[in-house]
Order: C-alpha cells, then sequence, then structure tokens
C-alpha cells in the first residue's frame, strides 16, 4: 500500500481555495500514470506546530504506482513546483504539500533517500485521522505500532475536524 498525504493552506492563484488546490493535485497525479486507488475525506486542521497562519485541508491518499519510492517522490516534488511550491522554511504555510508517507512496508535504512516511512507520520492527527479511513487495520512498518494506539498517542492540542462532503 502507498499512502501520500496531500495538503495545502494557501490559495492558490489558479486553482483557489486549498480544498480545490488538494483536488487539483490529485488530477495532476493521475496524469503522470500514478493510479489514485481512493483517497480518505478531507480535513481541516490546524498548523503543527501551531501558529497564526490560516489552517490546512488534509488528507490522505492511496496510490499504486510501478515506480520505485525515490521516483515516486521525485514526481511529488514536481507536482509540487508545477503548483507553485517553494521550499524555503520548515512548518510555513503552503500552496500544496505531498508527503510520500510509506510505500508498502519499506523501511529506509540510514542515509537512504526517501526516508520511509514518513519520519513524522506517527506524530501527526491530520495524517493519522485520514489514513484510519483508509486502512484501519494499517500498521506503522519501522515500529509495528498498530494505527489504533499511534492515535491514542496523539498529542491532545492537535485540532481536526472532517469536512463534510
Amino acid at each position: 500500500m502507498i499512502l501520500v498525504a496531500i495538503g495545502a493552506n494557501l490559495t492558490h492563484p489558479r486553482f483557489g481555495p486549498p480544498r480545490a488546490t488538494c483536488e487539483a493535485a490529485l488530477a495532476a497525479l493521475a496524469e503522470t500514470g500514478v493510479t489514485v486507488v481512493r483517497r480518505s475525506r478531507w480535513y481541516r486542521s490546524a498548523p503543527v506546530p501551531a501558529s497564526d497562519q490560516p489552517w490546512f485541508i488534509n488528507g490522505v491518499a492511496e496510490l499504486r504506482s510501478g515506480l520505485d519510492p525515490a521516483g515516486l517522490l521525485a514526481v511529488l516534488h514536481r507536482i509540487e513546483a508545477d503548483f507553485g511550491r517553494e521550499r524555503r522554511e520548515r512548518n510555513e504555510a503552503r500552496l500544496l504539500d505531498l508527503d510520500l508517507l510509506a510505500y508498502d512496508d519499506v523501511v529506509s535504512g540510514p542515509g537512504e533517500v526517501p526516508v520511509l516511512p514518513h519520519p513524522r507520520l506517527a506524530e501527526r492527527a491530520f495524517v493519522l485521522l485520514p489514513l484510519a479511513e483508509l486502512a484501519p487495520d494499517w500498521h506503522h512498518p519501522a515500529s509495528g505500532r498498530p494505527l489504533a494506539e499511534l492515535l491514542r498517542a496523539l498529542p491532545p492540542d492537535q485540532v481536526i475536524e472532517p469536512i463534510p462532503d
């Protein structure tokens, strides 16, 4: 199972509000030959760490691809760049964020790129709650911890709410 997190919190000059931008990013991904198998519903979440920037729209998608993890990460970064994403500082507001969360049960070795599973996925409600919709029995490939346990361990200060379709 290949899992990708999708997020945005700035209005895009071409695609509009963050939710529309996230949906356009999924369409752009499909145009590269990557199959979007399914996605969670969209969620509205406060920035992590807490800041005064706009709230995010987040979701998780399950993909199918013949690309290896590095090739898929390159596609994700190319789409981000095509959407105007510039990486200046960590945790900044963004037009689009596409993170490769997990690629089957691959666990990266020291120094390997991409780092799999994503190093902060277990700390983020905006990743784990949408992921629970797609794969409630999922286990973290590196720690072996079940998703339900990861959800219980989340810090209580992360604010996230589903958006009705």
